[in-house]
């Protein structure tokens, strides 16, 4: 699957059927055929080179919106987590961060600079990176409003700078050019506007009275329907507690599903689907999911 050559300089570490159940929030999933873990941007730049074209590349950063199936994932799985944590001023309420850099990080540090608004990337579970690919937002804001610039690695190890112009960005989605993964963003912030770190911490404390933080989920299900909630057309419908194997709608939080402990991808799928077909039937709402699904069905 992998030329050989040019590997023998790489430090970063390499597994064979690595269970993706390690490194997802929901705790669930089959093996990943390869995991690669860089140390490196450059250390990923030369393993990336020395790849076949053919061999299928999946980048992740924290697996917090990640439902990997039961048969796990083919080709290759980067491991970007530890990766790209510069958090920099780089000039009057700009700032530079690496897509490694954890949303709650980002809004700490920004109120301390007095940038805003930047309190409501606390309320964004996981990284920047995957803020990036799916315009995350908390609050009412959205991750690109802020960003001037991304710098993205193609599969081929190559570096470049974007703009938010090359981008396809709506509601929790953005399309850009093909196998490209985000490393670094610029962000900028508005004049007159006061960050504050008692807000930022009324968000948090909100978010832990009202969501199951602890608990094995991916966060936020589906995407909010224009106008209305998907929490409260899931709980209008008498779902909350609604269980599929050990994968269980949230009695606190309806738009979470929460791994009990067993959840298999398949159980965790299958309650998305019903959750989905349930409030169709009784609202006339289609749900769209925000969780990434990959990966093969087990058989």
């Amino acid at each position: 699957m992998m030329a050989a050559q040019e590997t023998t300089s790489m430090v970063g570490g390499i597994s064979l059927n690595e269970p993706m159940s390690n490194h997802t929030s929901w705790r669930t999933g089959g093996p990943a055929e390869i995991f690669f873990r860089p140390e490196s941007l450059d250390d990923l730049s030369l393993y990336l080179r020395s790849l076949n074209i053919n061999v299928p590349i999946f980048w992740f950063g924290l697996g917090s919106n990640l439902l990997v199936r039961d048969g796990g994932i083919k080709g290759v799985v980067i491991a970007a987590a530890g990766l790209c944590k510069t958090l920099e001023k780089t000039g009057d309420r700009s700032v530079r961060a690496g897509a490694s850099v954890p949303c709650t990080q980002l809004a700490r540090q920004c109120i301390r600079w007095g940038y805003g608004p930047s309190e409501f990337f606390a309320g964004i579970p996981g990284l920047l990176g995957g803020a990036l690919a799916m315009n995350a937002g908390a609050h009412g804001n959205e991750t690109w409003e802020r960003i001037r610039s991304v710098r993205t690695i193609d599969r081929f190890g190559e570096l470049r700078q974007r703009f938010p112009e090359e981008y396809d960005i709506a509601y929790r989605s953005v399309r850009g050019p093909e196998e490209e993964w985000f490393v670094e963003a610029e962000l900028h912030f508005d004049r007159g506007v006061t960050a504050s770190m008692e807000t930022l911490k009324e968000m948090l404390a909100r978010r832990k009275n009202t969501q199951p933080l602890g608990l094995p989920s991916c966060g936020s299900v589906f995407r909010n329907p224009p106008g209305d909630h998907a929490a409260r057309l899931i709980e209008a419908c008498g779902l909350k507690g609604c269980r599929i194997g050990e994968a269980e709608v949230s009695e606190k939080h309806a738009n979470f599903i929460i791994n009990l402990g067993e959840a298999t991808a398949l159980d965790i799928e299958n309650l998305i689907w019903h959750v989905q077909q349930t409030v169709a039937d009784q609202t006339g709402v289609e749900l769209i999911p925000e969780v990434r699904v990959v990966g093969v069905e087990s058989r």
